[in-house]
């Protein structure tokens, strides 16, 4: 009888998505018929790359995702600090110890909620390897502990030891991509699709990916660039396969590639499908292959929500107008550090 219970079961779950299938409305199709993809999409949420220790499987129960979103510590932050300031509570304590967040997390917008995939509450993106965490060679581990140091290097001898995101040359956190990763705010993005390109235009740090689309996908890997260009968010070229539109992206400049959150080297390559499911979503998913910094291909799936609204400009110069401050305030220090005390 198991076997017969097994079929049954099977057969109920086809025939549900069946339906479920036929009562979503039909995708809008550009001009070509090809899946539209133009519109402004978000990918904001509590669910982040990896799996944090605190969450023990892939998926939570709806009532666990609401429990945990009510509670989010940047939520209540938030929260907090957007109650009235007291105007009586002085300065901030001076001392070493008294370093605090560069800005009100009132101004943070991560997302109230954890990712819905394919009727699941994620608690990562990673869907493989199995314990949703990055599968790191001993170079990826170190190379993670020197992003690490570089994000928080308070003391830098020149720009170049400040993180290419705080010189405004990326967004952080991974937002422009390959692949394109949710941040504490500005998880936005707006694209237009024609018959030869996407162009995406990424809210954070406000990077833009013009990715030319190819008849096939030996053509689109034939028209990458010489291996001597590094762009920022990498050389990218596109082709159809059926209404999923799959990228593919190599050569990402090395600064990039050693600062992560994801780890490229030059034999890194980024594979990308988005797919138009509804009126209201994209299924996106990509997966990594580097031999320098994965012990294995990894692969990832992700949501893009439709938004009513556009993006703005972040204005973020390259270069970063605060660097001179930054940079004379390093000095100012080690100055203080070698003056005689009596």
């Amino acid at each position: 009888m198991r076997p017969l219970i097994a079929i049954a079961a099977w057969l109920a779950m086809a025939l549900g998505a069946a339906a479920q299938a036929q009562d979503r409305p039909p995708i809008s199709r550009a001009a070509g018929g090809k899946p539209d993809l133009s519109g402004v999409w978000s990918n904001a949420s509590l669910t982040w790359l990896e799996r944090p220790a605190r969450l023990k499987g892939p998926t939570l129960s709806e009532a666990e995702a609401k429990a945990r979103a009510a509670a989010d510590p940047m939520k209540k932050a938030a929260e907090r600090d957007a109650l009235p300031s007291d105007p009586n509570a002085g300065p901030p304590p001076a001392g070493e110890g008294a370093l605090v967040a560069a800005h009100s997390a009132v101004f943070l917008d991560a997302g109230d909620a954890f990712a819905r995939i394919k009727g699941q509450y994620r608690t990562a993106w990673i869907v493989t390897p199995d314990d949703g965490r990055l599968p790191l060679t001993d170079l990826g581990r170190q190379r993670s502990r020197e992003a690490a140091v570089m994000s928080n290097r308070m003391d830098p001898d020149g720009p170049e030891d400040l993180a290419p995101n705080d010189r405004c040359l990326i967004g952080s956190r991974g937002s422009g991509g390959p692949g394109m990763l949710n941040n504490i705010y500005n998880s936005n993005y707006r694209f237009l699709l024609t018959a030869d390109a996407l162009v995406v235009v990424v809210e954070m740090g406000f990077g833009v990916r013009v990715i030319p689309i190819l008849p096939t996908k030996a053509a689109a890997q034939a028209a990458h660039g010489p291996v001597t260009l590094h762009p920022w968010m990498g050389d990218s070229t596109a082709w159809w396969e059926g209404d999923a539109l799959v990228v593919e992206t190599v050569n990402v400049h090395p600064q990039q590639g050693r600062f992560g959150p994801i780890f490229l080297s030059e034999k890194g390559r980024v594979t990308e499908r988005l797919t138009r499911i509804s009126t209201a979503e994209i299924a996106y998913e990509f997966a990594v292959e580097d031999p320098a910094y994965y012990t294995r291909t990894w692969k990832a799936e992700m949501v893009l929500a439709a938004l009513t609204g556009d993006i703005y400009e972040y204005a973020c110069h390259e270069g970063n107008y605060a660097l001179p401050g930054i940079l004379g305030g390093a000095r100012a220090t080690e100055a203080a550090a070698r003056e005689p005390t009596s």
